[in-house]
């Protein structure tokens, strides 16, 4: 099948080189010429793990093609996938110039029936929306809007997509059920569903999955925060809770709050559709108030030790994208941590194995950025952990102690066992658990 993939974004290359991979015919626009070009000669400008093999195998196989030029992208399109930016509004709503814009430049260049799928993440009647932008050049007979939300996962999205625990399509058209059903077969093969809803239902399901899972994960943290002063130890609350088959295992882990392109936007779109609807939605608001607060934490665990002001002490900081196996920083709990310890008088110096060019690119040189783990390490006043990277999983903690004037570690995302950081000998805060070798504070005055 024939198929056009508007915008190379996260969400659109990763769509459009999965379906390349299907054996599809996929060409690829996007506006922004030196991006085009770097994908043409098979880079990526996203770190996802394994997304470089399928886009360089796929080019190879001239399954997949990149142009800047609308009409060329989308003349033999069957099917043609809107995977623009919706970035959030000042009001918290999801701006959809991008997708609009498209709609109306397609109704001018459309001749013959298409498919015009919704992949971006869009609110509730976006699809009639654009249903109406193209219906001020086309015939109705040669579109059917269609909402395909996408539920890809950073850091495992290629097999979130290859293998997908569901597929969700809104459409009214037995037309484009039809073209939707035989495009997504080969990836639900083996037994997975596909389910097929009216456009409305489709677009509020990519919300309210992304608002309960954040709803959890703040939930977690709540309780993190509850298990400090009362003396328990998050983690074996988290083993218990989830271990209940009506609750599950996943997104019940503490830490310095969710970030990231989805979550935060996707909850915020929520919660303003709901004011739009003058309906008090106070699960998600207290959702997106608790996850702020959350991303605070660490700091004031920080200024707990070391004071207010921080003029003179020096922060090594493991971590910066918002979570492993990605280089997004968007929303990262990292960056309001180190503009908090920066405005404090503190300096920092940084490591994460994917993040940092995208890291410097907007605070520049307010801090250090290092070539491995170690680096930040030395003469340190301490060592703080944001994001969980499995090569900070088990480091050579001889080697942070000897660097680290002092055996000190806040850890936002209970990298370590309590057991661990007691044998090794290091002041341990962590998240929702005791502090470790609290004696240890009294070395802090002899060498202030």
């Amino acid at each position: 099948m024939k198929v056009a993939i508007i915008g190379t974004g996260y969400v659109g290359l990763v769509t459009g080189t999965c379906f390349a991979e299907t054996g599809n015919d996929v060409t690829c626009v996007d506006i922004d010429e030196r991006k085009v070009n770097m994908l043409k000669n098979g880079e990526t400008p996203i770190y996802e793990p394994g997304l470089d093999v399928l886009l360089e195998r796929n080019i190879k196989e001239n399954r997949i093609h990149f142009t800047t030029a609308l009409a060329e992208g989308v003349k033999d399109a069957q099917v043609i996938f809107l995977a623009l930016p919706t970035p959030p509004g000042k009001g918290g709503e999801a701006d959809l110039q991008y997708v609009l814009n498209v709609a109306a430049d397609l109704s001018k260049i459309v001749t013959d029936y298409k498919v015009i799928v919704n992949k971006s993440t869009v609110p509730v009647g976006t699809a009639e929306k654009v249903a109406d932008a193209l219906s001020q050049g086309l015939d109705k007979d040669l579109y059917d809007v269609v909402s395909n939300p996408e539920f890809l996962r950073e850091g495992v999205a290629v097999d979130d997509f290859l293998k997908p625990d569901r597929v969700v399509i809104g459409t009214s058209s037995e037309k484009a059920r039809k073209i939707m059903e035989e495009l997504y077969q080969p990836f639900v093969r083996q037994g997975n569903p596909i389910y097929f809803m009216d456009e409305r239902s489709s677009e509020m399901t990519k919300y309210a999955a992304n608002s309960y899972l954040a709803m959890r994960i703040s939930f977690m943290n709540e309780m993190a925060n509850l298990c400090e002063r009362a003396g328990a130890n998050v983690d074996m609350v988290r083993v218990g809770m989830g271990s209940d088959s009506r609750i599950g295992k996943r997104f019940l882990f503490s830490g310095v709050g969710y970030g990231g392109s989805c979550f935060p936007k996707d909850v915020q779109a929520l919660a303003r559709t709901a004011r739009q609807h003058d309906y008090d939605f106070k699960l998600v608001e207290t959702t997106m108030e608790v996850n702020q607060r959350q991303k605070t934490r660490l700091g004031k665990k920080i200024k707990d030790l070391f004071g207010d002001n921080l003029a003179g002490r020096k922060f090594a900081i493991w971590g910066l994208a918002f979570k492993p196996e990605t280089d997004d920083i968007r929303e990262a709990p990292a960056l309001e941590l180190i503009n908090e310890l920066v405005e404090a008088g503190a300096s920092a110096e940084v490591f994460d194995p994917e993040a940092m060019s995208n890291v410097k690119e907007i605070m520049g040189d307010k801090i250090s950025y290092a070539e491995d783990l170690y680096q930040p390490l030395k003469d340190a006043d301490a060592l703080i952990i944001v994001t969980e990277w499995n090569e900070f999983r088990t480091p050579d903690f001889a080697r942070i102690k000897d660097s680290l004037k002092q055996p000190f570690i806040f850890d936002g995302r209970n990298v370590y066992t309590l057991e661990k950081m007691a044998t090794e000998g290091f002041y341990y805060e962590s998240i929702g658990r005791s502090t470790i070798n609290e004696t240890l504070k009294e070395k802090l005055s002899v060498l202030s």
